[in-house]
């Protein structure tokens, strides 16, 4: 079952390795643990609900407890602390386009707002309700595979779908989609295009832009159909609309998306370099190159440090230690993972061009059982947030992209707003970053910080606005994009404007009107 105040699944646990907690101590300083609410205490602080009755609607306290947040920091400080302001008054979870429709006609009578919610893993600030009454729309029932054309290599699902339902569909007829965001056991297929996802192997299989060919939306003002074409010039691509709408036009219900072929193998390979500037010029020349890669991920030299004293002390992880302190690799150290599938020709080109192209840089290629390691837990790592949190260290993650020649300094500004923001609270941060997707024109930018929870859950939660305020005004100011891959939500709407101008707000403004008259659908979120 999953959590209801945490990630994941409530059976499995990922604990700190020895040693963590001293080491985490030296950087964030030491930390206790908080007690949190119960549920029975959660549930308490349900209210009545405003919705009539209606045969889909669902009003049970814990229904409604279930869906009242996503998974950003906020949200843990609010269901950890017993501090929840709001609920959905009620939660609908439809098993046809009939029934979204019928839901949708059943808010405009009741003039109840309307939240779209897949996986409900945002950490932005999507699927939370605001002060009207309020029904939450569960898509998990629209969940099947619907048509697969192998000759075409198109492939239908109901927006539903989460990740591993549609790898397995997918893989029992020799194909795959490719799309493995960090949530990916969890978010949906429709929650992947009203976000404009991007999954961890887009180099090779591109982001959810480029896989989604077209599909259904229902909105307040009627359907809206998107026919699947290779290509167009028949005006403006209407897709675009859609992808990054996050629940203001409509909801998703179908998603017809773009396949490939099961690769014959898969490979991440793991290399250190001896200094930040030079895998950073590695990485760069690398993405230039258009290797056919599926993925490229750069640690700075602190997230380096972290992942290998968090990874744990197994006789593999002592030997690679030894391993890269015998070739000279030092504190300035930093890693590159590199996948590549395919055939075996095609996966042995694709290292040996990367290899040759890190040597030039001082790379140091390391044992494939790093790589190997790396790809069968890499969405564990979620897991480790409430290892940290039963510890009493709450974490977050922000991100953007930029052009290459902004991002050395846009990597120092985030880092030192992050830590000059926590000191005013009189705390310290531990702060890490990598380059998480790579681009011949620029990279994305993922920092990640951790810092002690206070006893209080306010204090927390003004801790973290600071910290995401300044790292928030530091992306801008440097012409990043407010989100590379987590959308908007409710947490980047203040900076929305700072990118797309005052015209293009009032143009999204005007589009929400087009298709939801009434305001009806997911309000606040995106635009005002």
């Amino acid at each position: 079952m999953r959590r209801w105040n945490g990630w994941g699944d409530d059976t499995l646990s990922v604990p700190l390795p020895a040693g963590a907690l001293e080491w985490l101590a030296a950087r964030a300083g030491a930390a206790s643990p908080v007690p949190d609410a119960s549920l029975a205490q959660a549930l308490a602080a349900v209210p009545p609900s405003r919705l009539p009755p209606h045969r889909l609607v669902r009003t049970d306290a814990l229904e409604r407890l279930l869906h009242a947040r996503g998974q950003s920091l906020p949200d843990w400080i609010a269901l950890r602390g017993g501090r929840i302001e709001r609920f959905p008054d009620g939660v609908a979870r439809p098993s046809s386009e009939e029934e979204v429709r019928a839901l949708l006609h059943y808010a405009a009578q009741t003039d109840a707002r309307l939240i779209p919610y897949g996986g409900g893993t945002s950490v932005v600030g999507h699927v939370n309700p605001g002060a009207e009454p309020t029904l939450t729309v569960n898509l998990r029932g629209l969940n099947r595979l619907r048509r697969l054309d192998a000759e075409s290599r198109l492939a239908s699902f109901g927006a539903g779908a989460a990740g591993p339902e549609i790898e397995a569909a997918l893989r029992a007829r020799g194909f795959t989609l490719g799309h493995y965001p960090q949530s990916f056991e969890y978010s949906t297929l429709g929650g992947w295009v009203a976000t404009r996802s991007a999954g961890q192997e887009s180099l090779g299989y591109g982001r959810i832009e480029q896989l989604f060919a077209g599909g259904r939306l229902e909105t307040p003002a009627g359907r809206l159909a998107l026919p699947c074409v290779p290509a167009s010039a028949a005006g403006p691509d209407l897709r675009a609309l859609v992808l990054g709408s996050e629940g203001r036009l409509g909801i998703v219900t179908e998603a017809t998306v773009r396949i490939a072929p099961l690769p014959e193998r898969q490979t991440v390979t793991a290399v250190f370099f001896p200094a930040w500037s030079a895998g950073l010029a590695a990485a760069r020349e690398i993405a230039q190159a258009t290797l056919p890669l599926t993925m490229l991920r750069l640690s700075h030299p602190a997230e380096t440090e972290t992942t290998l004293a968090l990874a744990g002390d197994s006789r593999g992880l002592r030997l690679l230690r030894r391993m890269i302190e015998l070739r000279g690799l030092g504190e300035g150290r930093c890693l590159l993972l590199a996948g590549a599938a395919g055939g075996g020709p095609r996966v042995r080109r694709a290292r040996g061009e990367l290899l040759a192209l890190a040597r030039r840089h001082g790379g140091v290629r390391v044992t494939d059982a790093f790589g190997r390691r790396w790809r069968g837990t890499r969405f564990r790592a979620p897991y480790l947030r409430n290892a940290l949190w039963e510890h009493g260290y709450a974490l977050d993650a922000l991100e953007t992209a930029l052009p290459w020649a902004r991002v050395p300094a846009l990597v120092e500004a985030v880092e030192r707003a992050l830590r000059e923001a926590a000191a005013t609270f009189g705390e310290r941060l531990h702060v890490f970053t990598h380059l998480s997707h790579l681009y011949p024109t620029g990279s994305s930018v993922y920092t990640t910080y951790l810092f002690r929870v206070a006893v209080d859950p306010d204090e927390t939660l003004a801790r973290w606005r600071a910290c995401k305020r300044a790292a928030s005004e530091a992306i801008v100011a440097a012409g990043g994009t407010i989100s590379h891959q987590h959308g908007v939500g409710l947490d980047h709407q203040p900076y929305l404007a700072a990118e797309k101008g005052e015209l293009g707000v009032a143009a999204l403004q005007a589009l929400c009107r087009q298709f939801d008259p009434r305001g009806v659908m997911n309000p606040g979120k995106l635009v005002e």
